[in-house]
């Protein structure tokens, strides 16, 4: 029997009929021979490959596995990737970056399994990658992200590294006004930021250089709780001149921007997430002492508060720095500038997503649960939210 045989015999068998004796039967095939696995490896490569010109990522495949199947299928889509980069064209700082951060197998090595078993998580794992559908590609050069000054031969700038710092403090401390406080300091900065990378950009763009164009990246939105977390998200990347569009069944939301406000809205709601759930841990053993059992909705409740609240804050804080930052530039063409990357940044959102549904919060109705987040957030004043917007 020809290896290729084997495994088309395994394939036809088990990954186009979704019967567990299907799998069974295929990975039986499989276990008996050995000499299939080089081949059965190679086909897993054109798997990746076939997710990438789908519109997939790195990122994205691992996160779906993980939300899907377990530990086991992780590693080896992990190792699958790792095996097809070498063959794949160059795609960027963003891609590499993803490449770096793939689960390390040998700081995780899986226990020793008998060959049907491993045929069978293979045969598990492939059966996925094919029913991937395409979606949004976020490639929009031929370098793999969109055209404009490369962030890879750019050292970090002093006020990211500050923004980190101030971030750092707010997740460190055991106090909720002062996370709030070094927080809203941080947005300040991102803002200031922004508008200097935004008239680095026309001054350069005045010189001959090509122009800086918004790109997009995906942050995964994880369970429990996604549909709060995605309103942080979008609060996040609203403060700072970006559009989040989610996309629930796939548990990530794209983020459209420029690159230095990408870079804020990671940094931002991967802290805030931090300062959020360690906010509803304190909040829920207050309830504990007076009496309340812990509840699914009181979680619900406290983050869309806390979301609700944090867009809100954030906000106010984005919008007095970036004004002050106009109010006194030298540069007349600044409010020009800042308009004209908003209007980018919108048309970038609209064709990559010509339809989008709104969605309003589900199962933020427990009063105690919303007060406790909106005192963790902040005292500001509340504004109406946008809908959230869903791909």
């Amino acid at each position: 029997m020809s290896t290729p045989s084997t495994v088309d015999r395994a394939f036809e068998t088990a990954l186009y009929d979704t019967a567990d004796d299907a799998l069974d039967t295929a990975a039986s095939l499989l276990a008996a021979d050995p000499a299939a696995d080089p081949e059965l490896a190679r086909r897993g490569e054109e798997f990746v490959a076939t997710a990438w010109r789908r519109g997939w990522q790195p990122a994205d495949l691992v996160r779906i596995v993980r939300r899907e199947l377990d530990d086991a299928h992780v590693r080896l889509v992990a190792a699958l990737v790792r095996a097809q980069a070498p063959h794949d064209r160059a795609r960027g700082p963003r891609w590499a970056a993803q490449l770096d951060d793939l689960p390390d197998a040998d700081a995780t090595a899986p226990p020793r399994t008998d060959r049907f078993s491993h045929a069978t998580a293979v045969l598990e794992l492939y059966r996925l990658l094919l029913r991937l559908p395409g979606i949004e590609p976020l490639e929009a050069g031929a370098a793999g992200e969109a055209p404009g000054r490369d962030r890879e031969n750019r050292p970090e700038s002093r006020a990211l590294a500050r923004i980190r710092a101030l971030l750092a403090k707010a997740e460190a401390t055991g106090y909720p006004e002062e996370a709030e406080a070094l927080s809203a300091k941080a947005q300040e900065l991102m803002a200031r930021h922004s508008v200097d990378e935004a008239l680095l950009a026309a001054q350069a763009q005045g010189s001959g250089t090509s122009p800086d164009m918004p790109g997009a990246c995906r942050i995964g939105v994880e369970p429990p709780y996604e549909q709060a977390k995605a309103v942080l998200l979008d609060a996040v990347a609203d403060a700072n001149h970006c559009r989040a569009v989610w996309n629930e069944p796939f548990g990530f939301s794209t983020v459209v921007g420029f690159e230095a406000d990408l870079e804020a809205v990671e940094l931002l709601y991967t802290s805030l997430l931090v300062q959020a759930e360690a906010a509803m841990t304190k909040a829920e053993a207050g309830q504990r002492a007076g009496g309340r059992k812990r509840t699914k909705s009181f979680r619900q409740s406290f983050l869309a508060a806390y979301a609700h609240r944090a867009g809100t804050r954030l906000r106010a804080a984005a919008e007095a720095a970036t004004e002050a930052a106009t109010t006194g530039a030298a540069d007349a063409n600044l409010l020009p500038v800042l308009a004209s990357r908003e209007v980018a940044v919108t048309d970038r959102v609209e064709r990559m997503f010509p339809q989008t549904t709104t969605t309003r919060l589900r199962g933020a109705a427990d009063p105690a649960g919303w007060t406790e987040g909106t005192r963790a957030a902040d005292a500001a004043r509340v504004g109406h939210h946008r809908p959230l917007k869903r791909g």
